[in-house]
């Protein structure tokens, strides 16, 4: 997200006016969102454009969870601020706590799907984010980089797999669209989850193709020809988006083209 320093200054100027102490803000991450650590206070400050922001439904889908006892990261203001162009949002900063075995991994997610089941929340299906990866494909002035066989790939990779999964017609509920390592914490108050602007709705496998594949093997009923697809369908949805030329994952485009080899890889294994 560019410009840093308006954002910045937005979510100091906002913590700042709760009377949270702020000597210093530091950037933990910056993609579609930019990510700070304000001290001495130790809250995690969430800052987007207003334009691209989904943050309500994110600060109301994890106060509802948290009321089902889901293990979520906690609220520090249960609201979204807005200042200077920018939305802010104020969580509760989460030191680290060393590696997370397979297994707490597993039991984690299997909780937080547990606590999903228990609230109603509108979200979209995954095959409409699906669909999103197809109309990047789609427009050539945004992936222009991408050459014509792997954009026929991808397409092809993105479209059998999906309508596969829905072939099946398993069972689906709401999930966190994008459990990875990066949004499950290991603290000292155990496993939390963060960033749930991914949410869909879709099979508990979908979710679990964001995990490392050890962690599957200490979740339990998994279906795993759907799990299988639904690992290739996320390669595919990831690879397509570090072809997007306004993409601002840290070297996109290196691993772009290192996950086109990897999907290469993974069908012809797959046949």
């Amino acid at each position: 997200m560019q410009p840093t320093e308006p954002a910045v200054t937005s979510a100091v100027s906002i913590a700042s006016s709760l009377g949270l102490p702020v000597d210093e803000a530091i950037e933990l991450n910056n993609s579609n969102k930019l990510t700070l650590r304000l001290v001495p206070c130790d809250v995690l400050a969430r800052v987007a454009p207003v334009a691209e922001q989904i943050a309500q439904f994110e600060v109301d889908l994890a106060q509802s969870l948290a009321a089902v006892d889901s293990p979520v990261a906690s609220l520090v203001e249960p609201r979204v601020f807005e200042r200077d162009g920018f939305t802010v949002t104020l969580w509760k900063y989460y030191a680290p706590d060393g590696p997370m075995a397979p297994a707490s991994y597993a039991e984690a997610l299997e909780q937080l799907h547990a606590g999903m089941r228990k609230v109603e929340f509108p979200t979209p299906h995954f095959t409409d984010r699906v669909e999103d990866a197809q109309r990047l494909l789609a427009d050539r002035d945004r992936t222009p980089e991408l050459a014509d066989a792997d954009r026929e790939l991808l397409s092809d990779t993105l479209r059998r797999l999906s309508q596969g999964i829905v072939e099946r017609q398993g069972a689906e509920q709401l999930l966190h669209g994008e459990p990875h390592p990066g949004n499950l914490l290991s603290t000292a108050y155990g496993p939390v989850f963060i960033d749930f602007e991914t949410c869909c709705r879709g099979p508990v496998e979908f979710d679990l193709a964001h995990a490392p594949e050890e962690v599957s093997a200490h979740y339990p009923d998994l279906d795993q020809a759907v799990l299988r697809d639904c690992r290739l369908l996320v390669l595919a949805m990831i690879t397509t988006w570090r072809w997007d030329k306004a993409d601002q994952f840290p070297d996109g485009r290196r691993v772009g083209i290192e996950w086109l080899d990897d999907l290469r890889t993974a069908l012809r294994e797959d046949l």
